[in-house]
This record gives C-alpha cells, structure tokens and sequence, in this order.
C-alpha cells in the first residue's frame, strides 16, 4: 500500500476502511452517522480518515490525500491548524461544558458583530439546523406570520419545514424531502426556484435564501436576485434571512452580506465560526434579537450552545481570516479553477467550474446551471462518480457527491493545487476515453 494516495481498487478492497464500514454498518444505519458521508451516489466503500492535517486526511490504511471536503467547510485555516489546537486544548484544560455563561461566548458573538454590518445581537446554538430553525421561529414570532418561503435546492438543514426540496445530502440520496415530516410540518412552507423572486404577501413571515447556492453543487444568484429579494420582502413587511453557513466569513470578512451588497434581517452561521467543532449561530437586529427568551416570548435553548472549545477553536480560526489571508484563498481557488477548465478542456469533456469568490463548484455539463433542476441534470448524468473514483485513486479526496462544493483551505498551496489538476487532467482523459454519454 503506498501511503502517499494512488491505490488500487484491489488495494482498496482489503483495505482497514472496508473492515471498519462492515463493522459500521452493524451499529450505525448505512454505516455513517450523517449520509453526505455515504458513497450511494457514488458507489463503492467510504474511506475513514485516521487523521488530518493541513491540506491532507489519513485513511485507516495511512493513505493520504489532498482533501478538498475539509469537513464540508469548516477548516478554512486546513486541518489541526497549531492555533486551533492550542485554542483547544488551552480551553479544554479549563473544563468542556458548564451550564452556565462563559467569557468565550461574550467574545465570539462581539467577534461576529463587528464583521457583519447590520448584527447587533447573536445567539449561539450547537449546529447550523438548529440556527436555521431558531431564526426562522424567532422570524415567525417577531412578524406575527405562519410562512415561509424557500427555495428549491437550498439546504438549511433537517429541521421539518426546511427539509422540503432540499440540496446537498437530501438530494445525493435521491429525495424529495424525508419520510416523517408530516402534511403539517411544511403546509406554511412555499418552495419556490432558485433565481427567480417569488411573488409574496402579508401572509409571508420570513424567506430564506442562501446567498450563494453551495448545497446544489455551487450555483451563484444572478444579478439583481439578492435584490430583488430585499425589495419584495420589504414591500410586504417580511424578513429576509441570508443561512450563511457555508458562505459566512468563506467568502470575505463581513460573509455574502458584505460581498452582494445587500443586507437580509437575520443571518444564520455555521461552520467557519467553531474551527471544526460542532457550532452555529443567528444574529439580527437588537429589536428582532429581543423576541428572544428571555427577553421576549420565542423560545429557544441548547445545553451544549456557546461550547467554550468551540468558540475558543472558531475565535482563532476568525483571528487567521485576516484581508491578506482572504486574498491569498481566493487566489488559489482561482489557480484551481483555471487548471481544472484546462483539464477538462484538453481531454474534450465538457465541464463547468463555477466560481464565486474562495468557492468553487463543478459540474460536467456544457452549461453552467441556475437553478435545482438545471443543476440536477447536470449532477445526475452518471459523470460524477468517474471523476471522484479516478481523483481518489490518484490521491485527492473530493466530496462523494456531485451536490457539495469544493473547499479549499489556507493550507493547500502550490504543490497541491498543482497535483489536483495533474490528476484531474489525467481523470478527464480517462473519463473521455470510456465514452460515458454526456448531456
């Protein structure tokens, strides 16, 4: 086994990974513990990772790769980066969870406010869902009103009223929405096309958006769509709410908000804010923020929210995202977005790397898509599969599904971004050589 990546199928057969997936598949349904993970819309047997550091993940086997999962966002520094550590252990040697109020929440919500102009208040929560949720109830208590409006291909987590038409894992698996979310649970939820501005009334509490579509590949909103959205919103007195769990502080240091031009009512965080450990967060207006309990009559709670080693791991991640640091991300997205055009380009399989500032998405598809269903065309033509299996054999570890996008970390430089696109260039001609129908 060569432990710097390029197995074999054989190799992989006998591998570490697949004894422990057997044994995984005993005691946890599918044999993981959230389906993004899963290969089924990929086909063949997960990797486990053993370690991770920098740009690189470890398998069972001690075979690395160049990931470009990066836990689906969160390591925006690269894996174990010695800050974060070091901000871990230094809190974890205080204690790891109190029930009670710590300096370290204090800290991080006044971290965020001072980023995103507009934020006066945040409440901490322990997972991107449980912001989405919180935000779309506080939205519902403020206003008065039952709707909500979303949109098709945009994941804000499992939540009931959200999980309708929703990207990233709901659609690797083929779904719709989920088995047990009652008639009930989405009857005041509208879903309506990406890019495109649904017509609204005052029946409409809150609509919620991601600004940059990353849970359906990556599809950005075309201009005037973000908006459009505030301007309709604002003629019927509803919230606009920006779920910036992937884009916050990824795409620069005041998120989409800053980046588009355009501020919604209430903000959702995820990801980037707690370096790796389990975190989330929402955040408006003083006014808003107080419909809050206790202040006001929503309720909302969490045992674990504000973890003092999450906001002491998301604390050190934000203090890395300096402007030289954003400068330095986006430009080797954009270093690899360009080589992966001219792999797939030299080998005539037609491709499309969409860029939105440090994200990047792909799709084989001559058309760069805009909305869910030009997406799901383009991601479900039975391509995907064949890039990822090719890039893993040569060592660099995408998302095994072609709904995710493709993150890039502080940590991958020259040399990686480099191999990616040898391996990729070498992928595509292979890709073109089985003569896989291409729509």
């Amino acid at each position: 086994m060569n432990p710097e990546g390029n197995s074999s199928d054989a190799d992989m057969s006998a591998s570490a990974s697949k004894a422990l997936f057997e044994r995984a598949t005993k005691v946890l349904p599918g044999g993981v513990n959230s389906p993004v993970r899963a290969f089924r819309s990929v086909g063949g047997t997960p990797y486990f990772v053993d370690r991770a550091e920098g740009p690189f993940v470890y398998d069972a086997d001690g075979r690395r790769y160049i990931d470009y999962v990066q836990s689906y966002g969160p390591q925006i520094a690269g894996h174990a980066h010695p800050a974060v550590i070091d901000a871990i252990q230094q809190a974890a040697q205080r204690g790891t969870s109190y029930g009670a109020p710590t300096r370290g929440e204090v800290l991080i919500a006044e971290e965020i406010r001072a980023r995103v102009e507009g934020i006066e208040m945040v409440r901490l929560t322990s997972s991107g869902t449980e912001a989405a949720m919180s935000a779309v109830r506080l939205a519902r208590g403020v206003t008065g009103r039952d709707k909500i409006v979303k949109f098709a291909g945009c994941y804000h987590g499992h939540s009931d009223s959200l999980l309708v038409a929703g990207g990233s894992g709901v659609a690797q698996q083929g779904l719709a929405g989920s088995e047990g979310v009652t008639s009930g649970a989405v009857a005041d939820t509208v879903v309506a096309p990406y890019n495109v501005i649904p017509e609204l009334d005052e029946s409409v509490a809150v609509v919620c958006v991601e600004p940059v579509a990353a849970n359906m590949g990556l599809v950005a909103p075309e201009p005037e769509f973000l908006q459009g959205l505030r301007r309709a919103c604002d003629e019927v007195g509803a919230m606009l709410l920006f779920d910036e769990v992937i884009t916050g502080f990824r795409l620069c240091r005041g998120g989409a908000a800053r980046w588009f031009g355009v501020q919604p009512d209430v903000w959702c965080f995820g990801k980037v804010i707690g370096g790796g450990l389990p975190v989330g967060a929402f955040g408006a207006s003083t006014s808003i923020m107080s419909g809050l309990a206790p202040l006001g009559g929503v309720y909302q709670a969490g045992t674990l929210s504000g973890n003092p080693l999450a906001t002491a791991a998301g604390l050190a991640v934000l203090e890395l995202l300096t402007d030289d640091a954003y400068q330095h991300l986006e430009s080797s997205v954009k270093s690899l977005q360009e080589g992966l055009i001219q792999a797939f380009a030299a080998a005539g399989v037609p491709a499309v790397v969409p860029r939105v500032g440090p994200l990047l998405g792909l799709f084989f598809t001559a058309h760069t898509p805009h909305d869910f269903d030009t997406a799901s065309a383009a991601a479900d033509n039975g391509l995907y599969p064949k890039f990822f299996h090719g890039m893993l054999r040569r060592g660099v570890a995408f998302a095994p599904g072609a709904y995710e996008a493709i993150f890039v970390s502080l940590a991958h430089g020259d040399g990686e971004i480099e191999a990616t696109v040898q391996a990729a260039t070498e992928t595509a001609h292979e890709m073109a050589a089985d003569g896989l129908p291409i729509r």
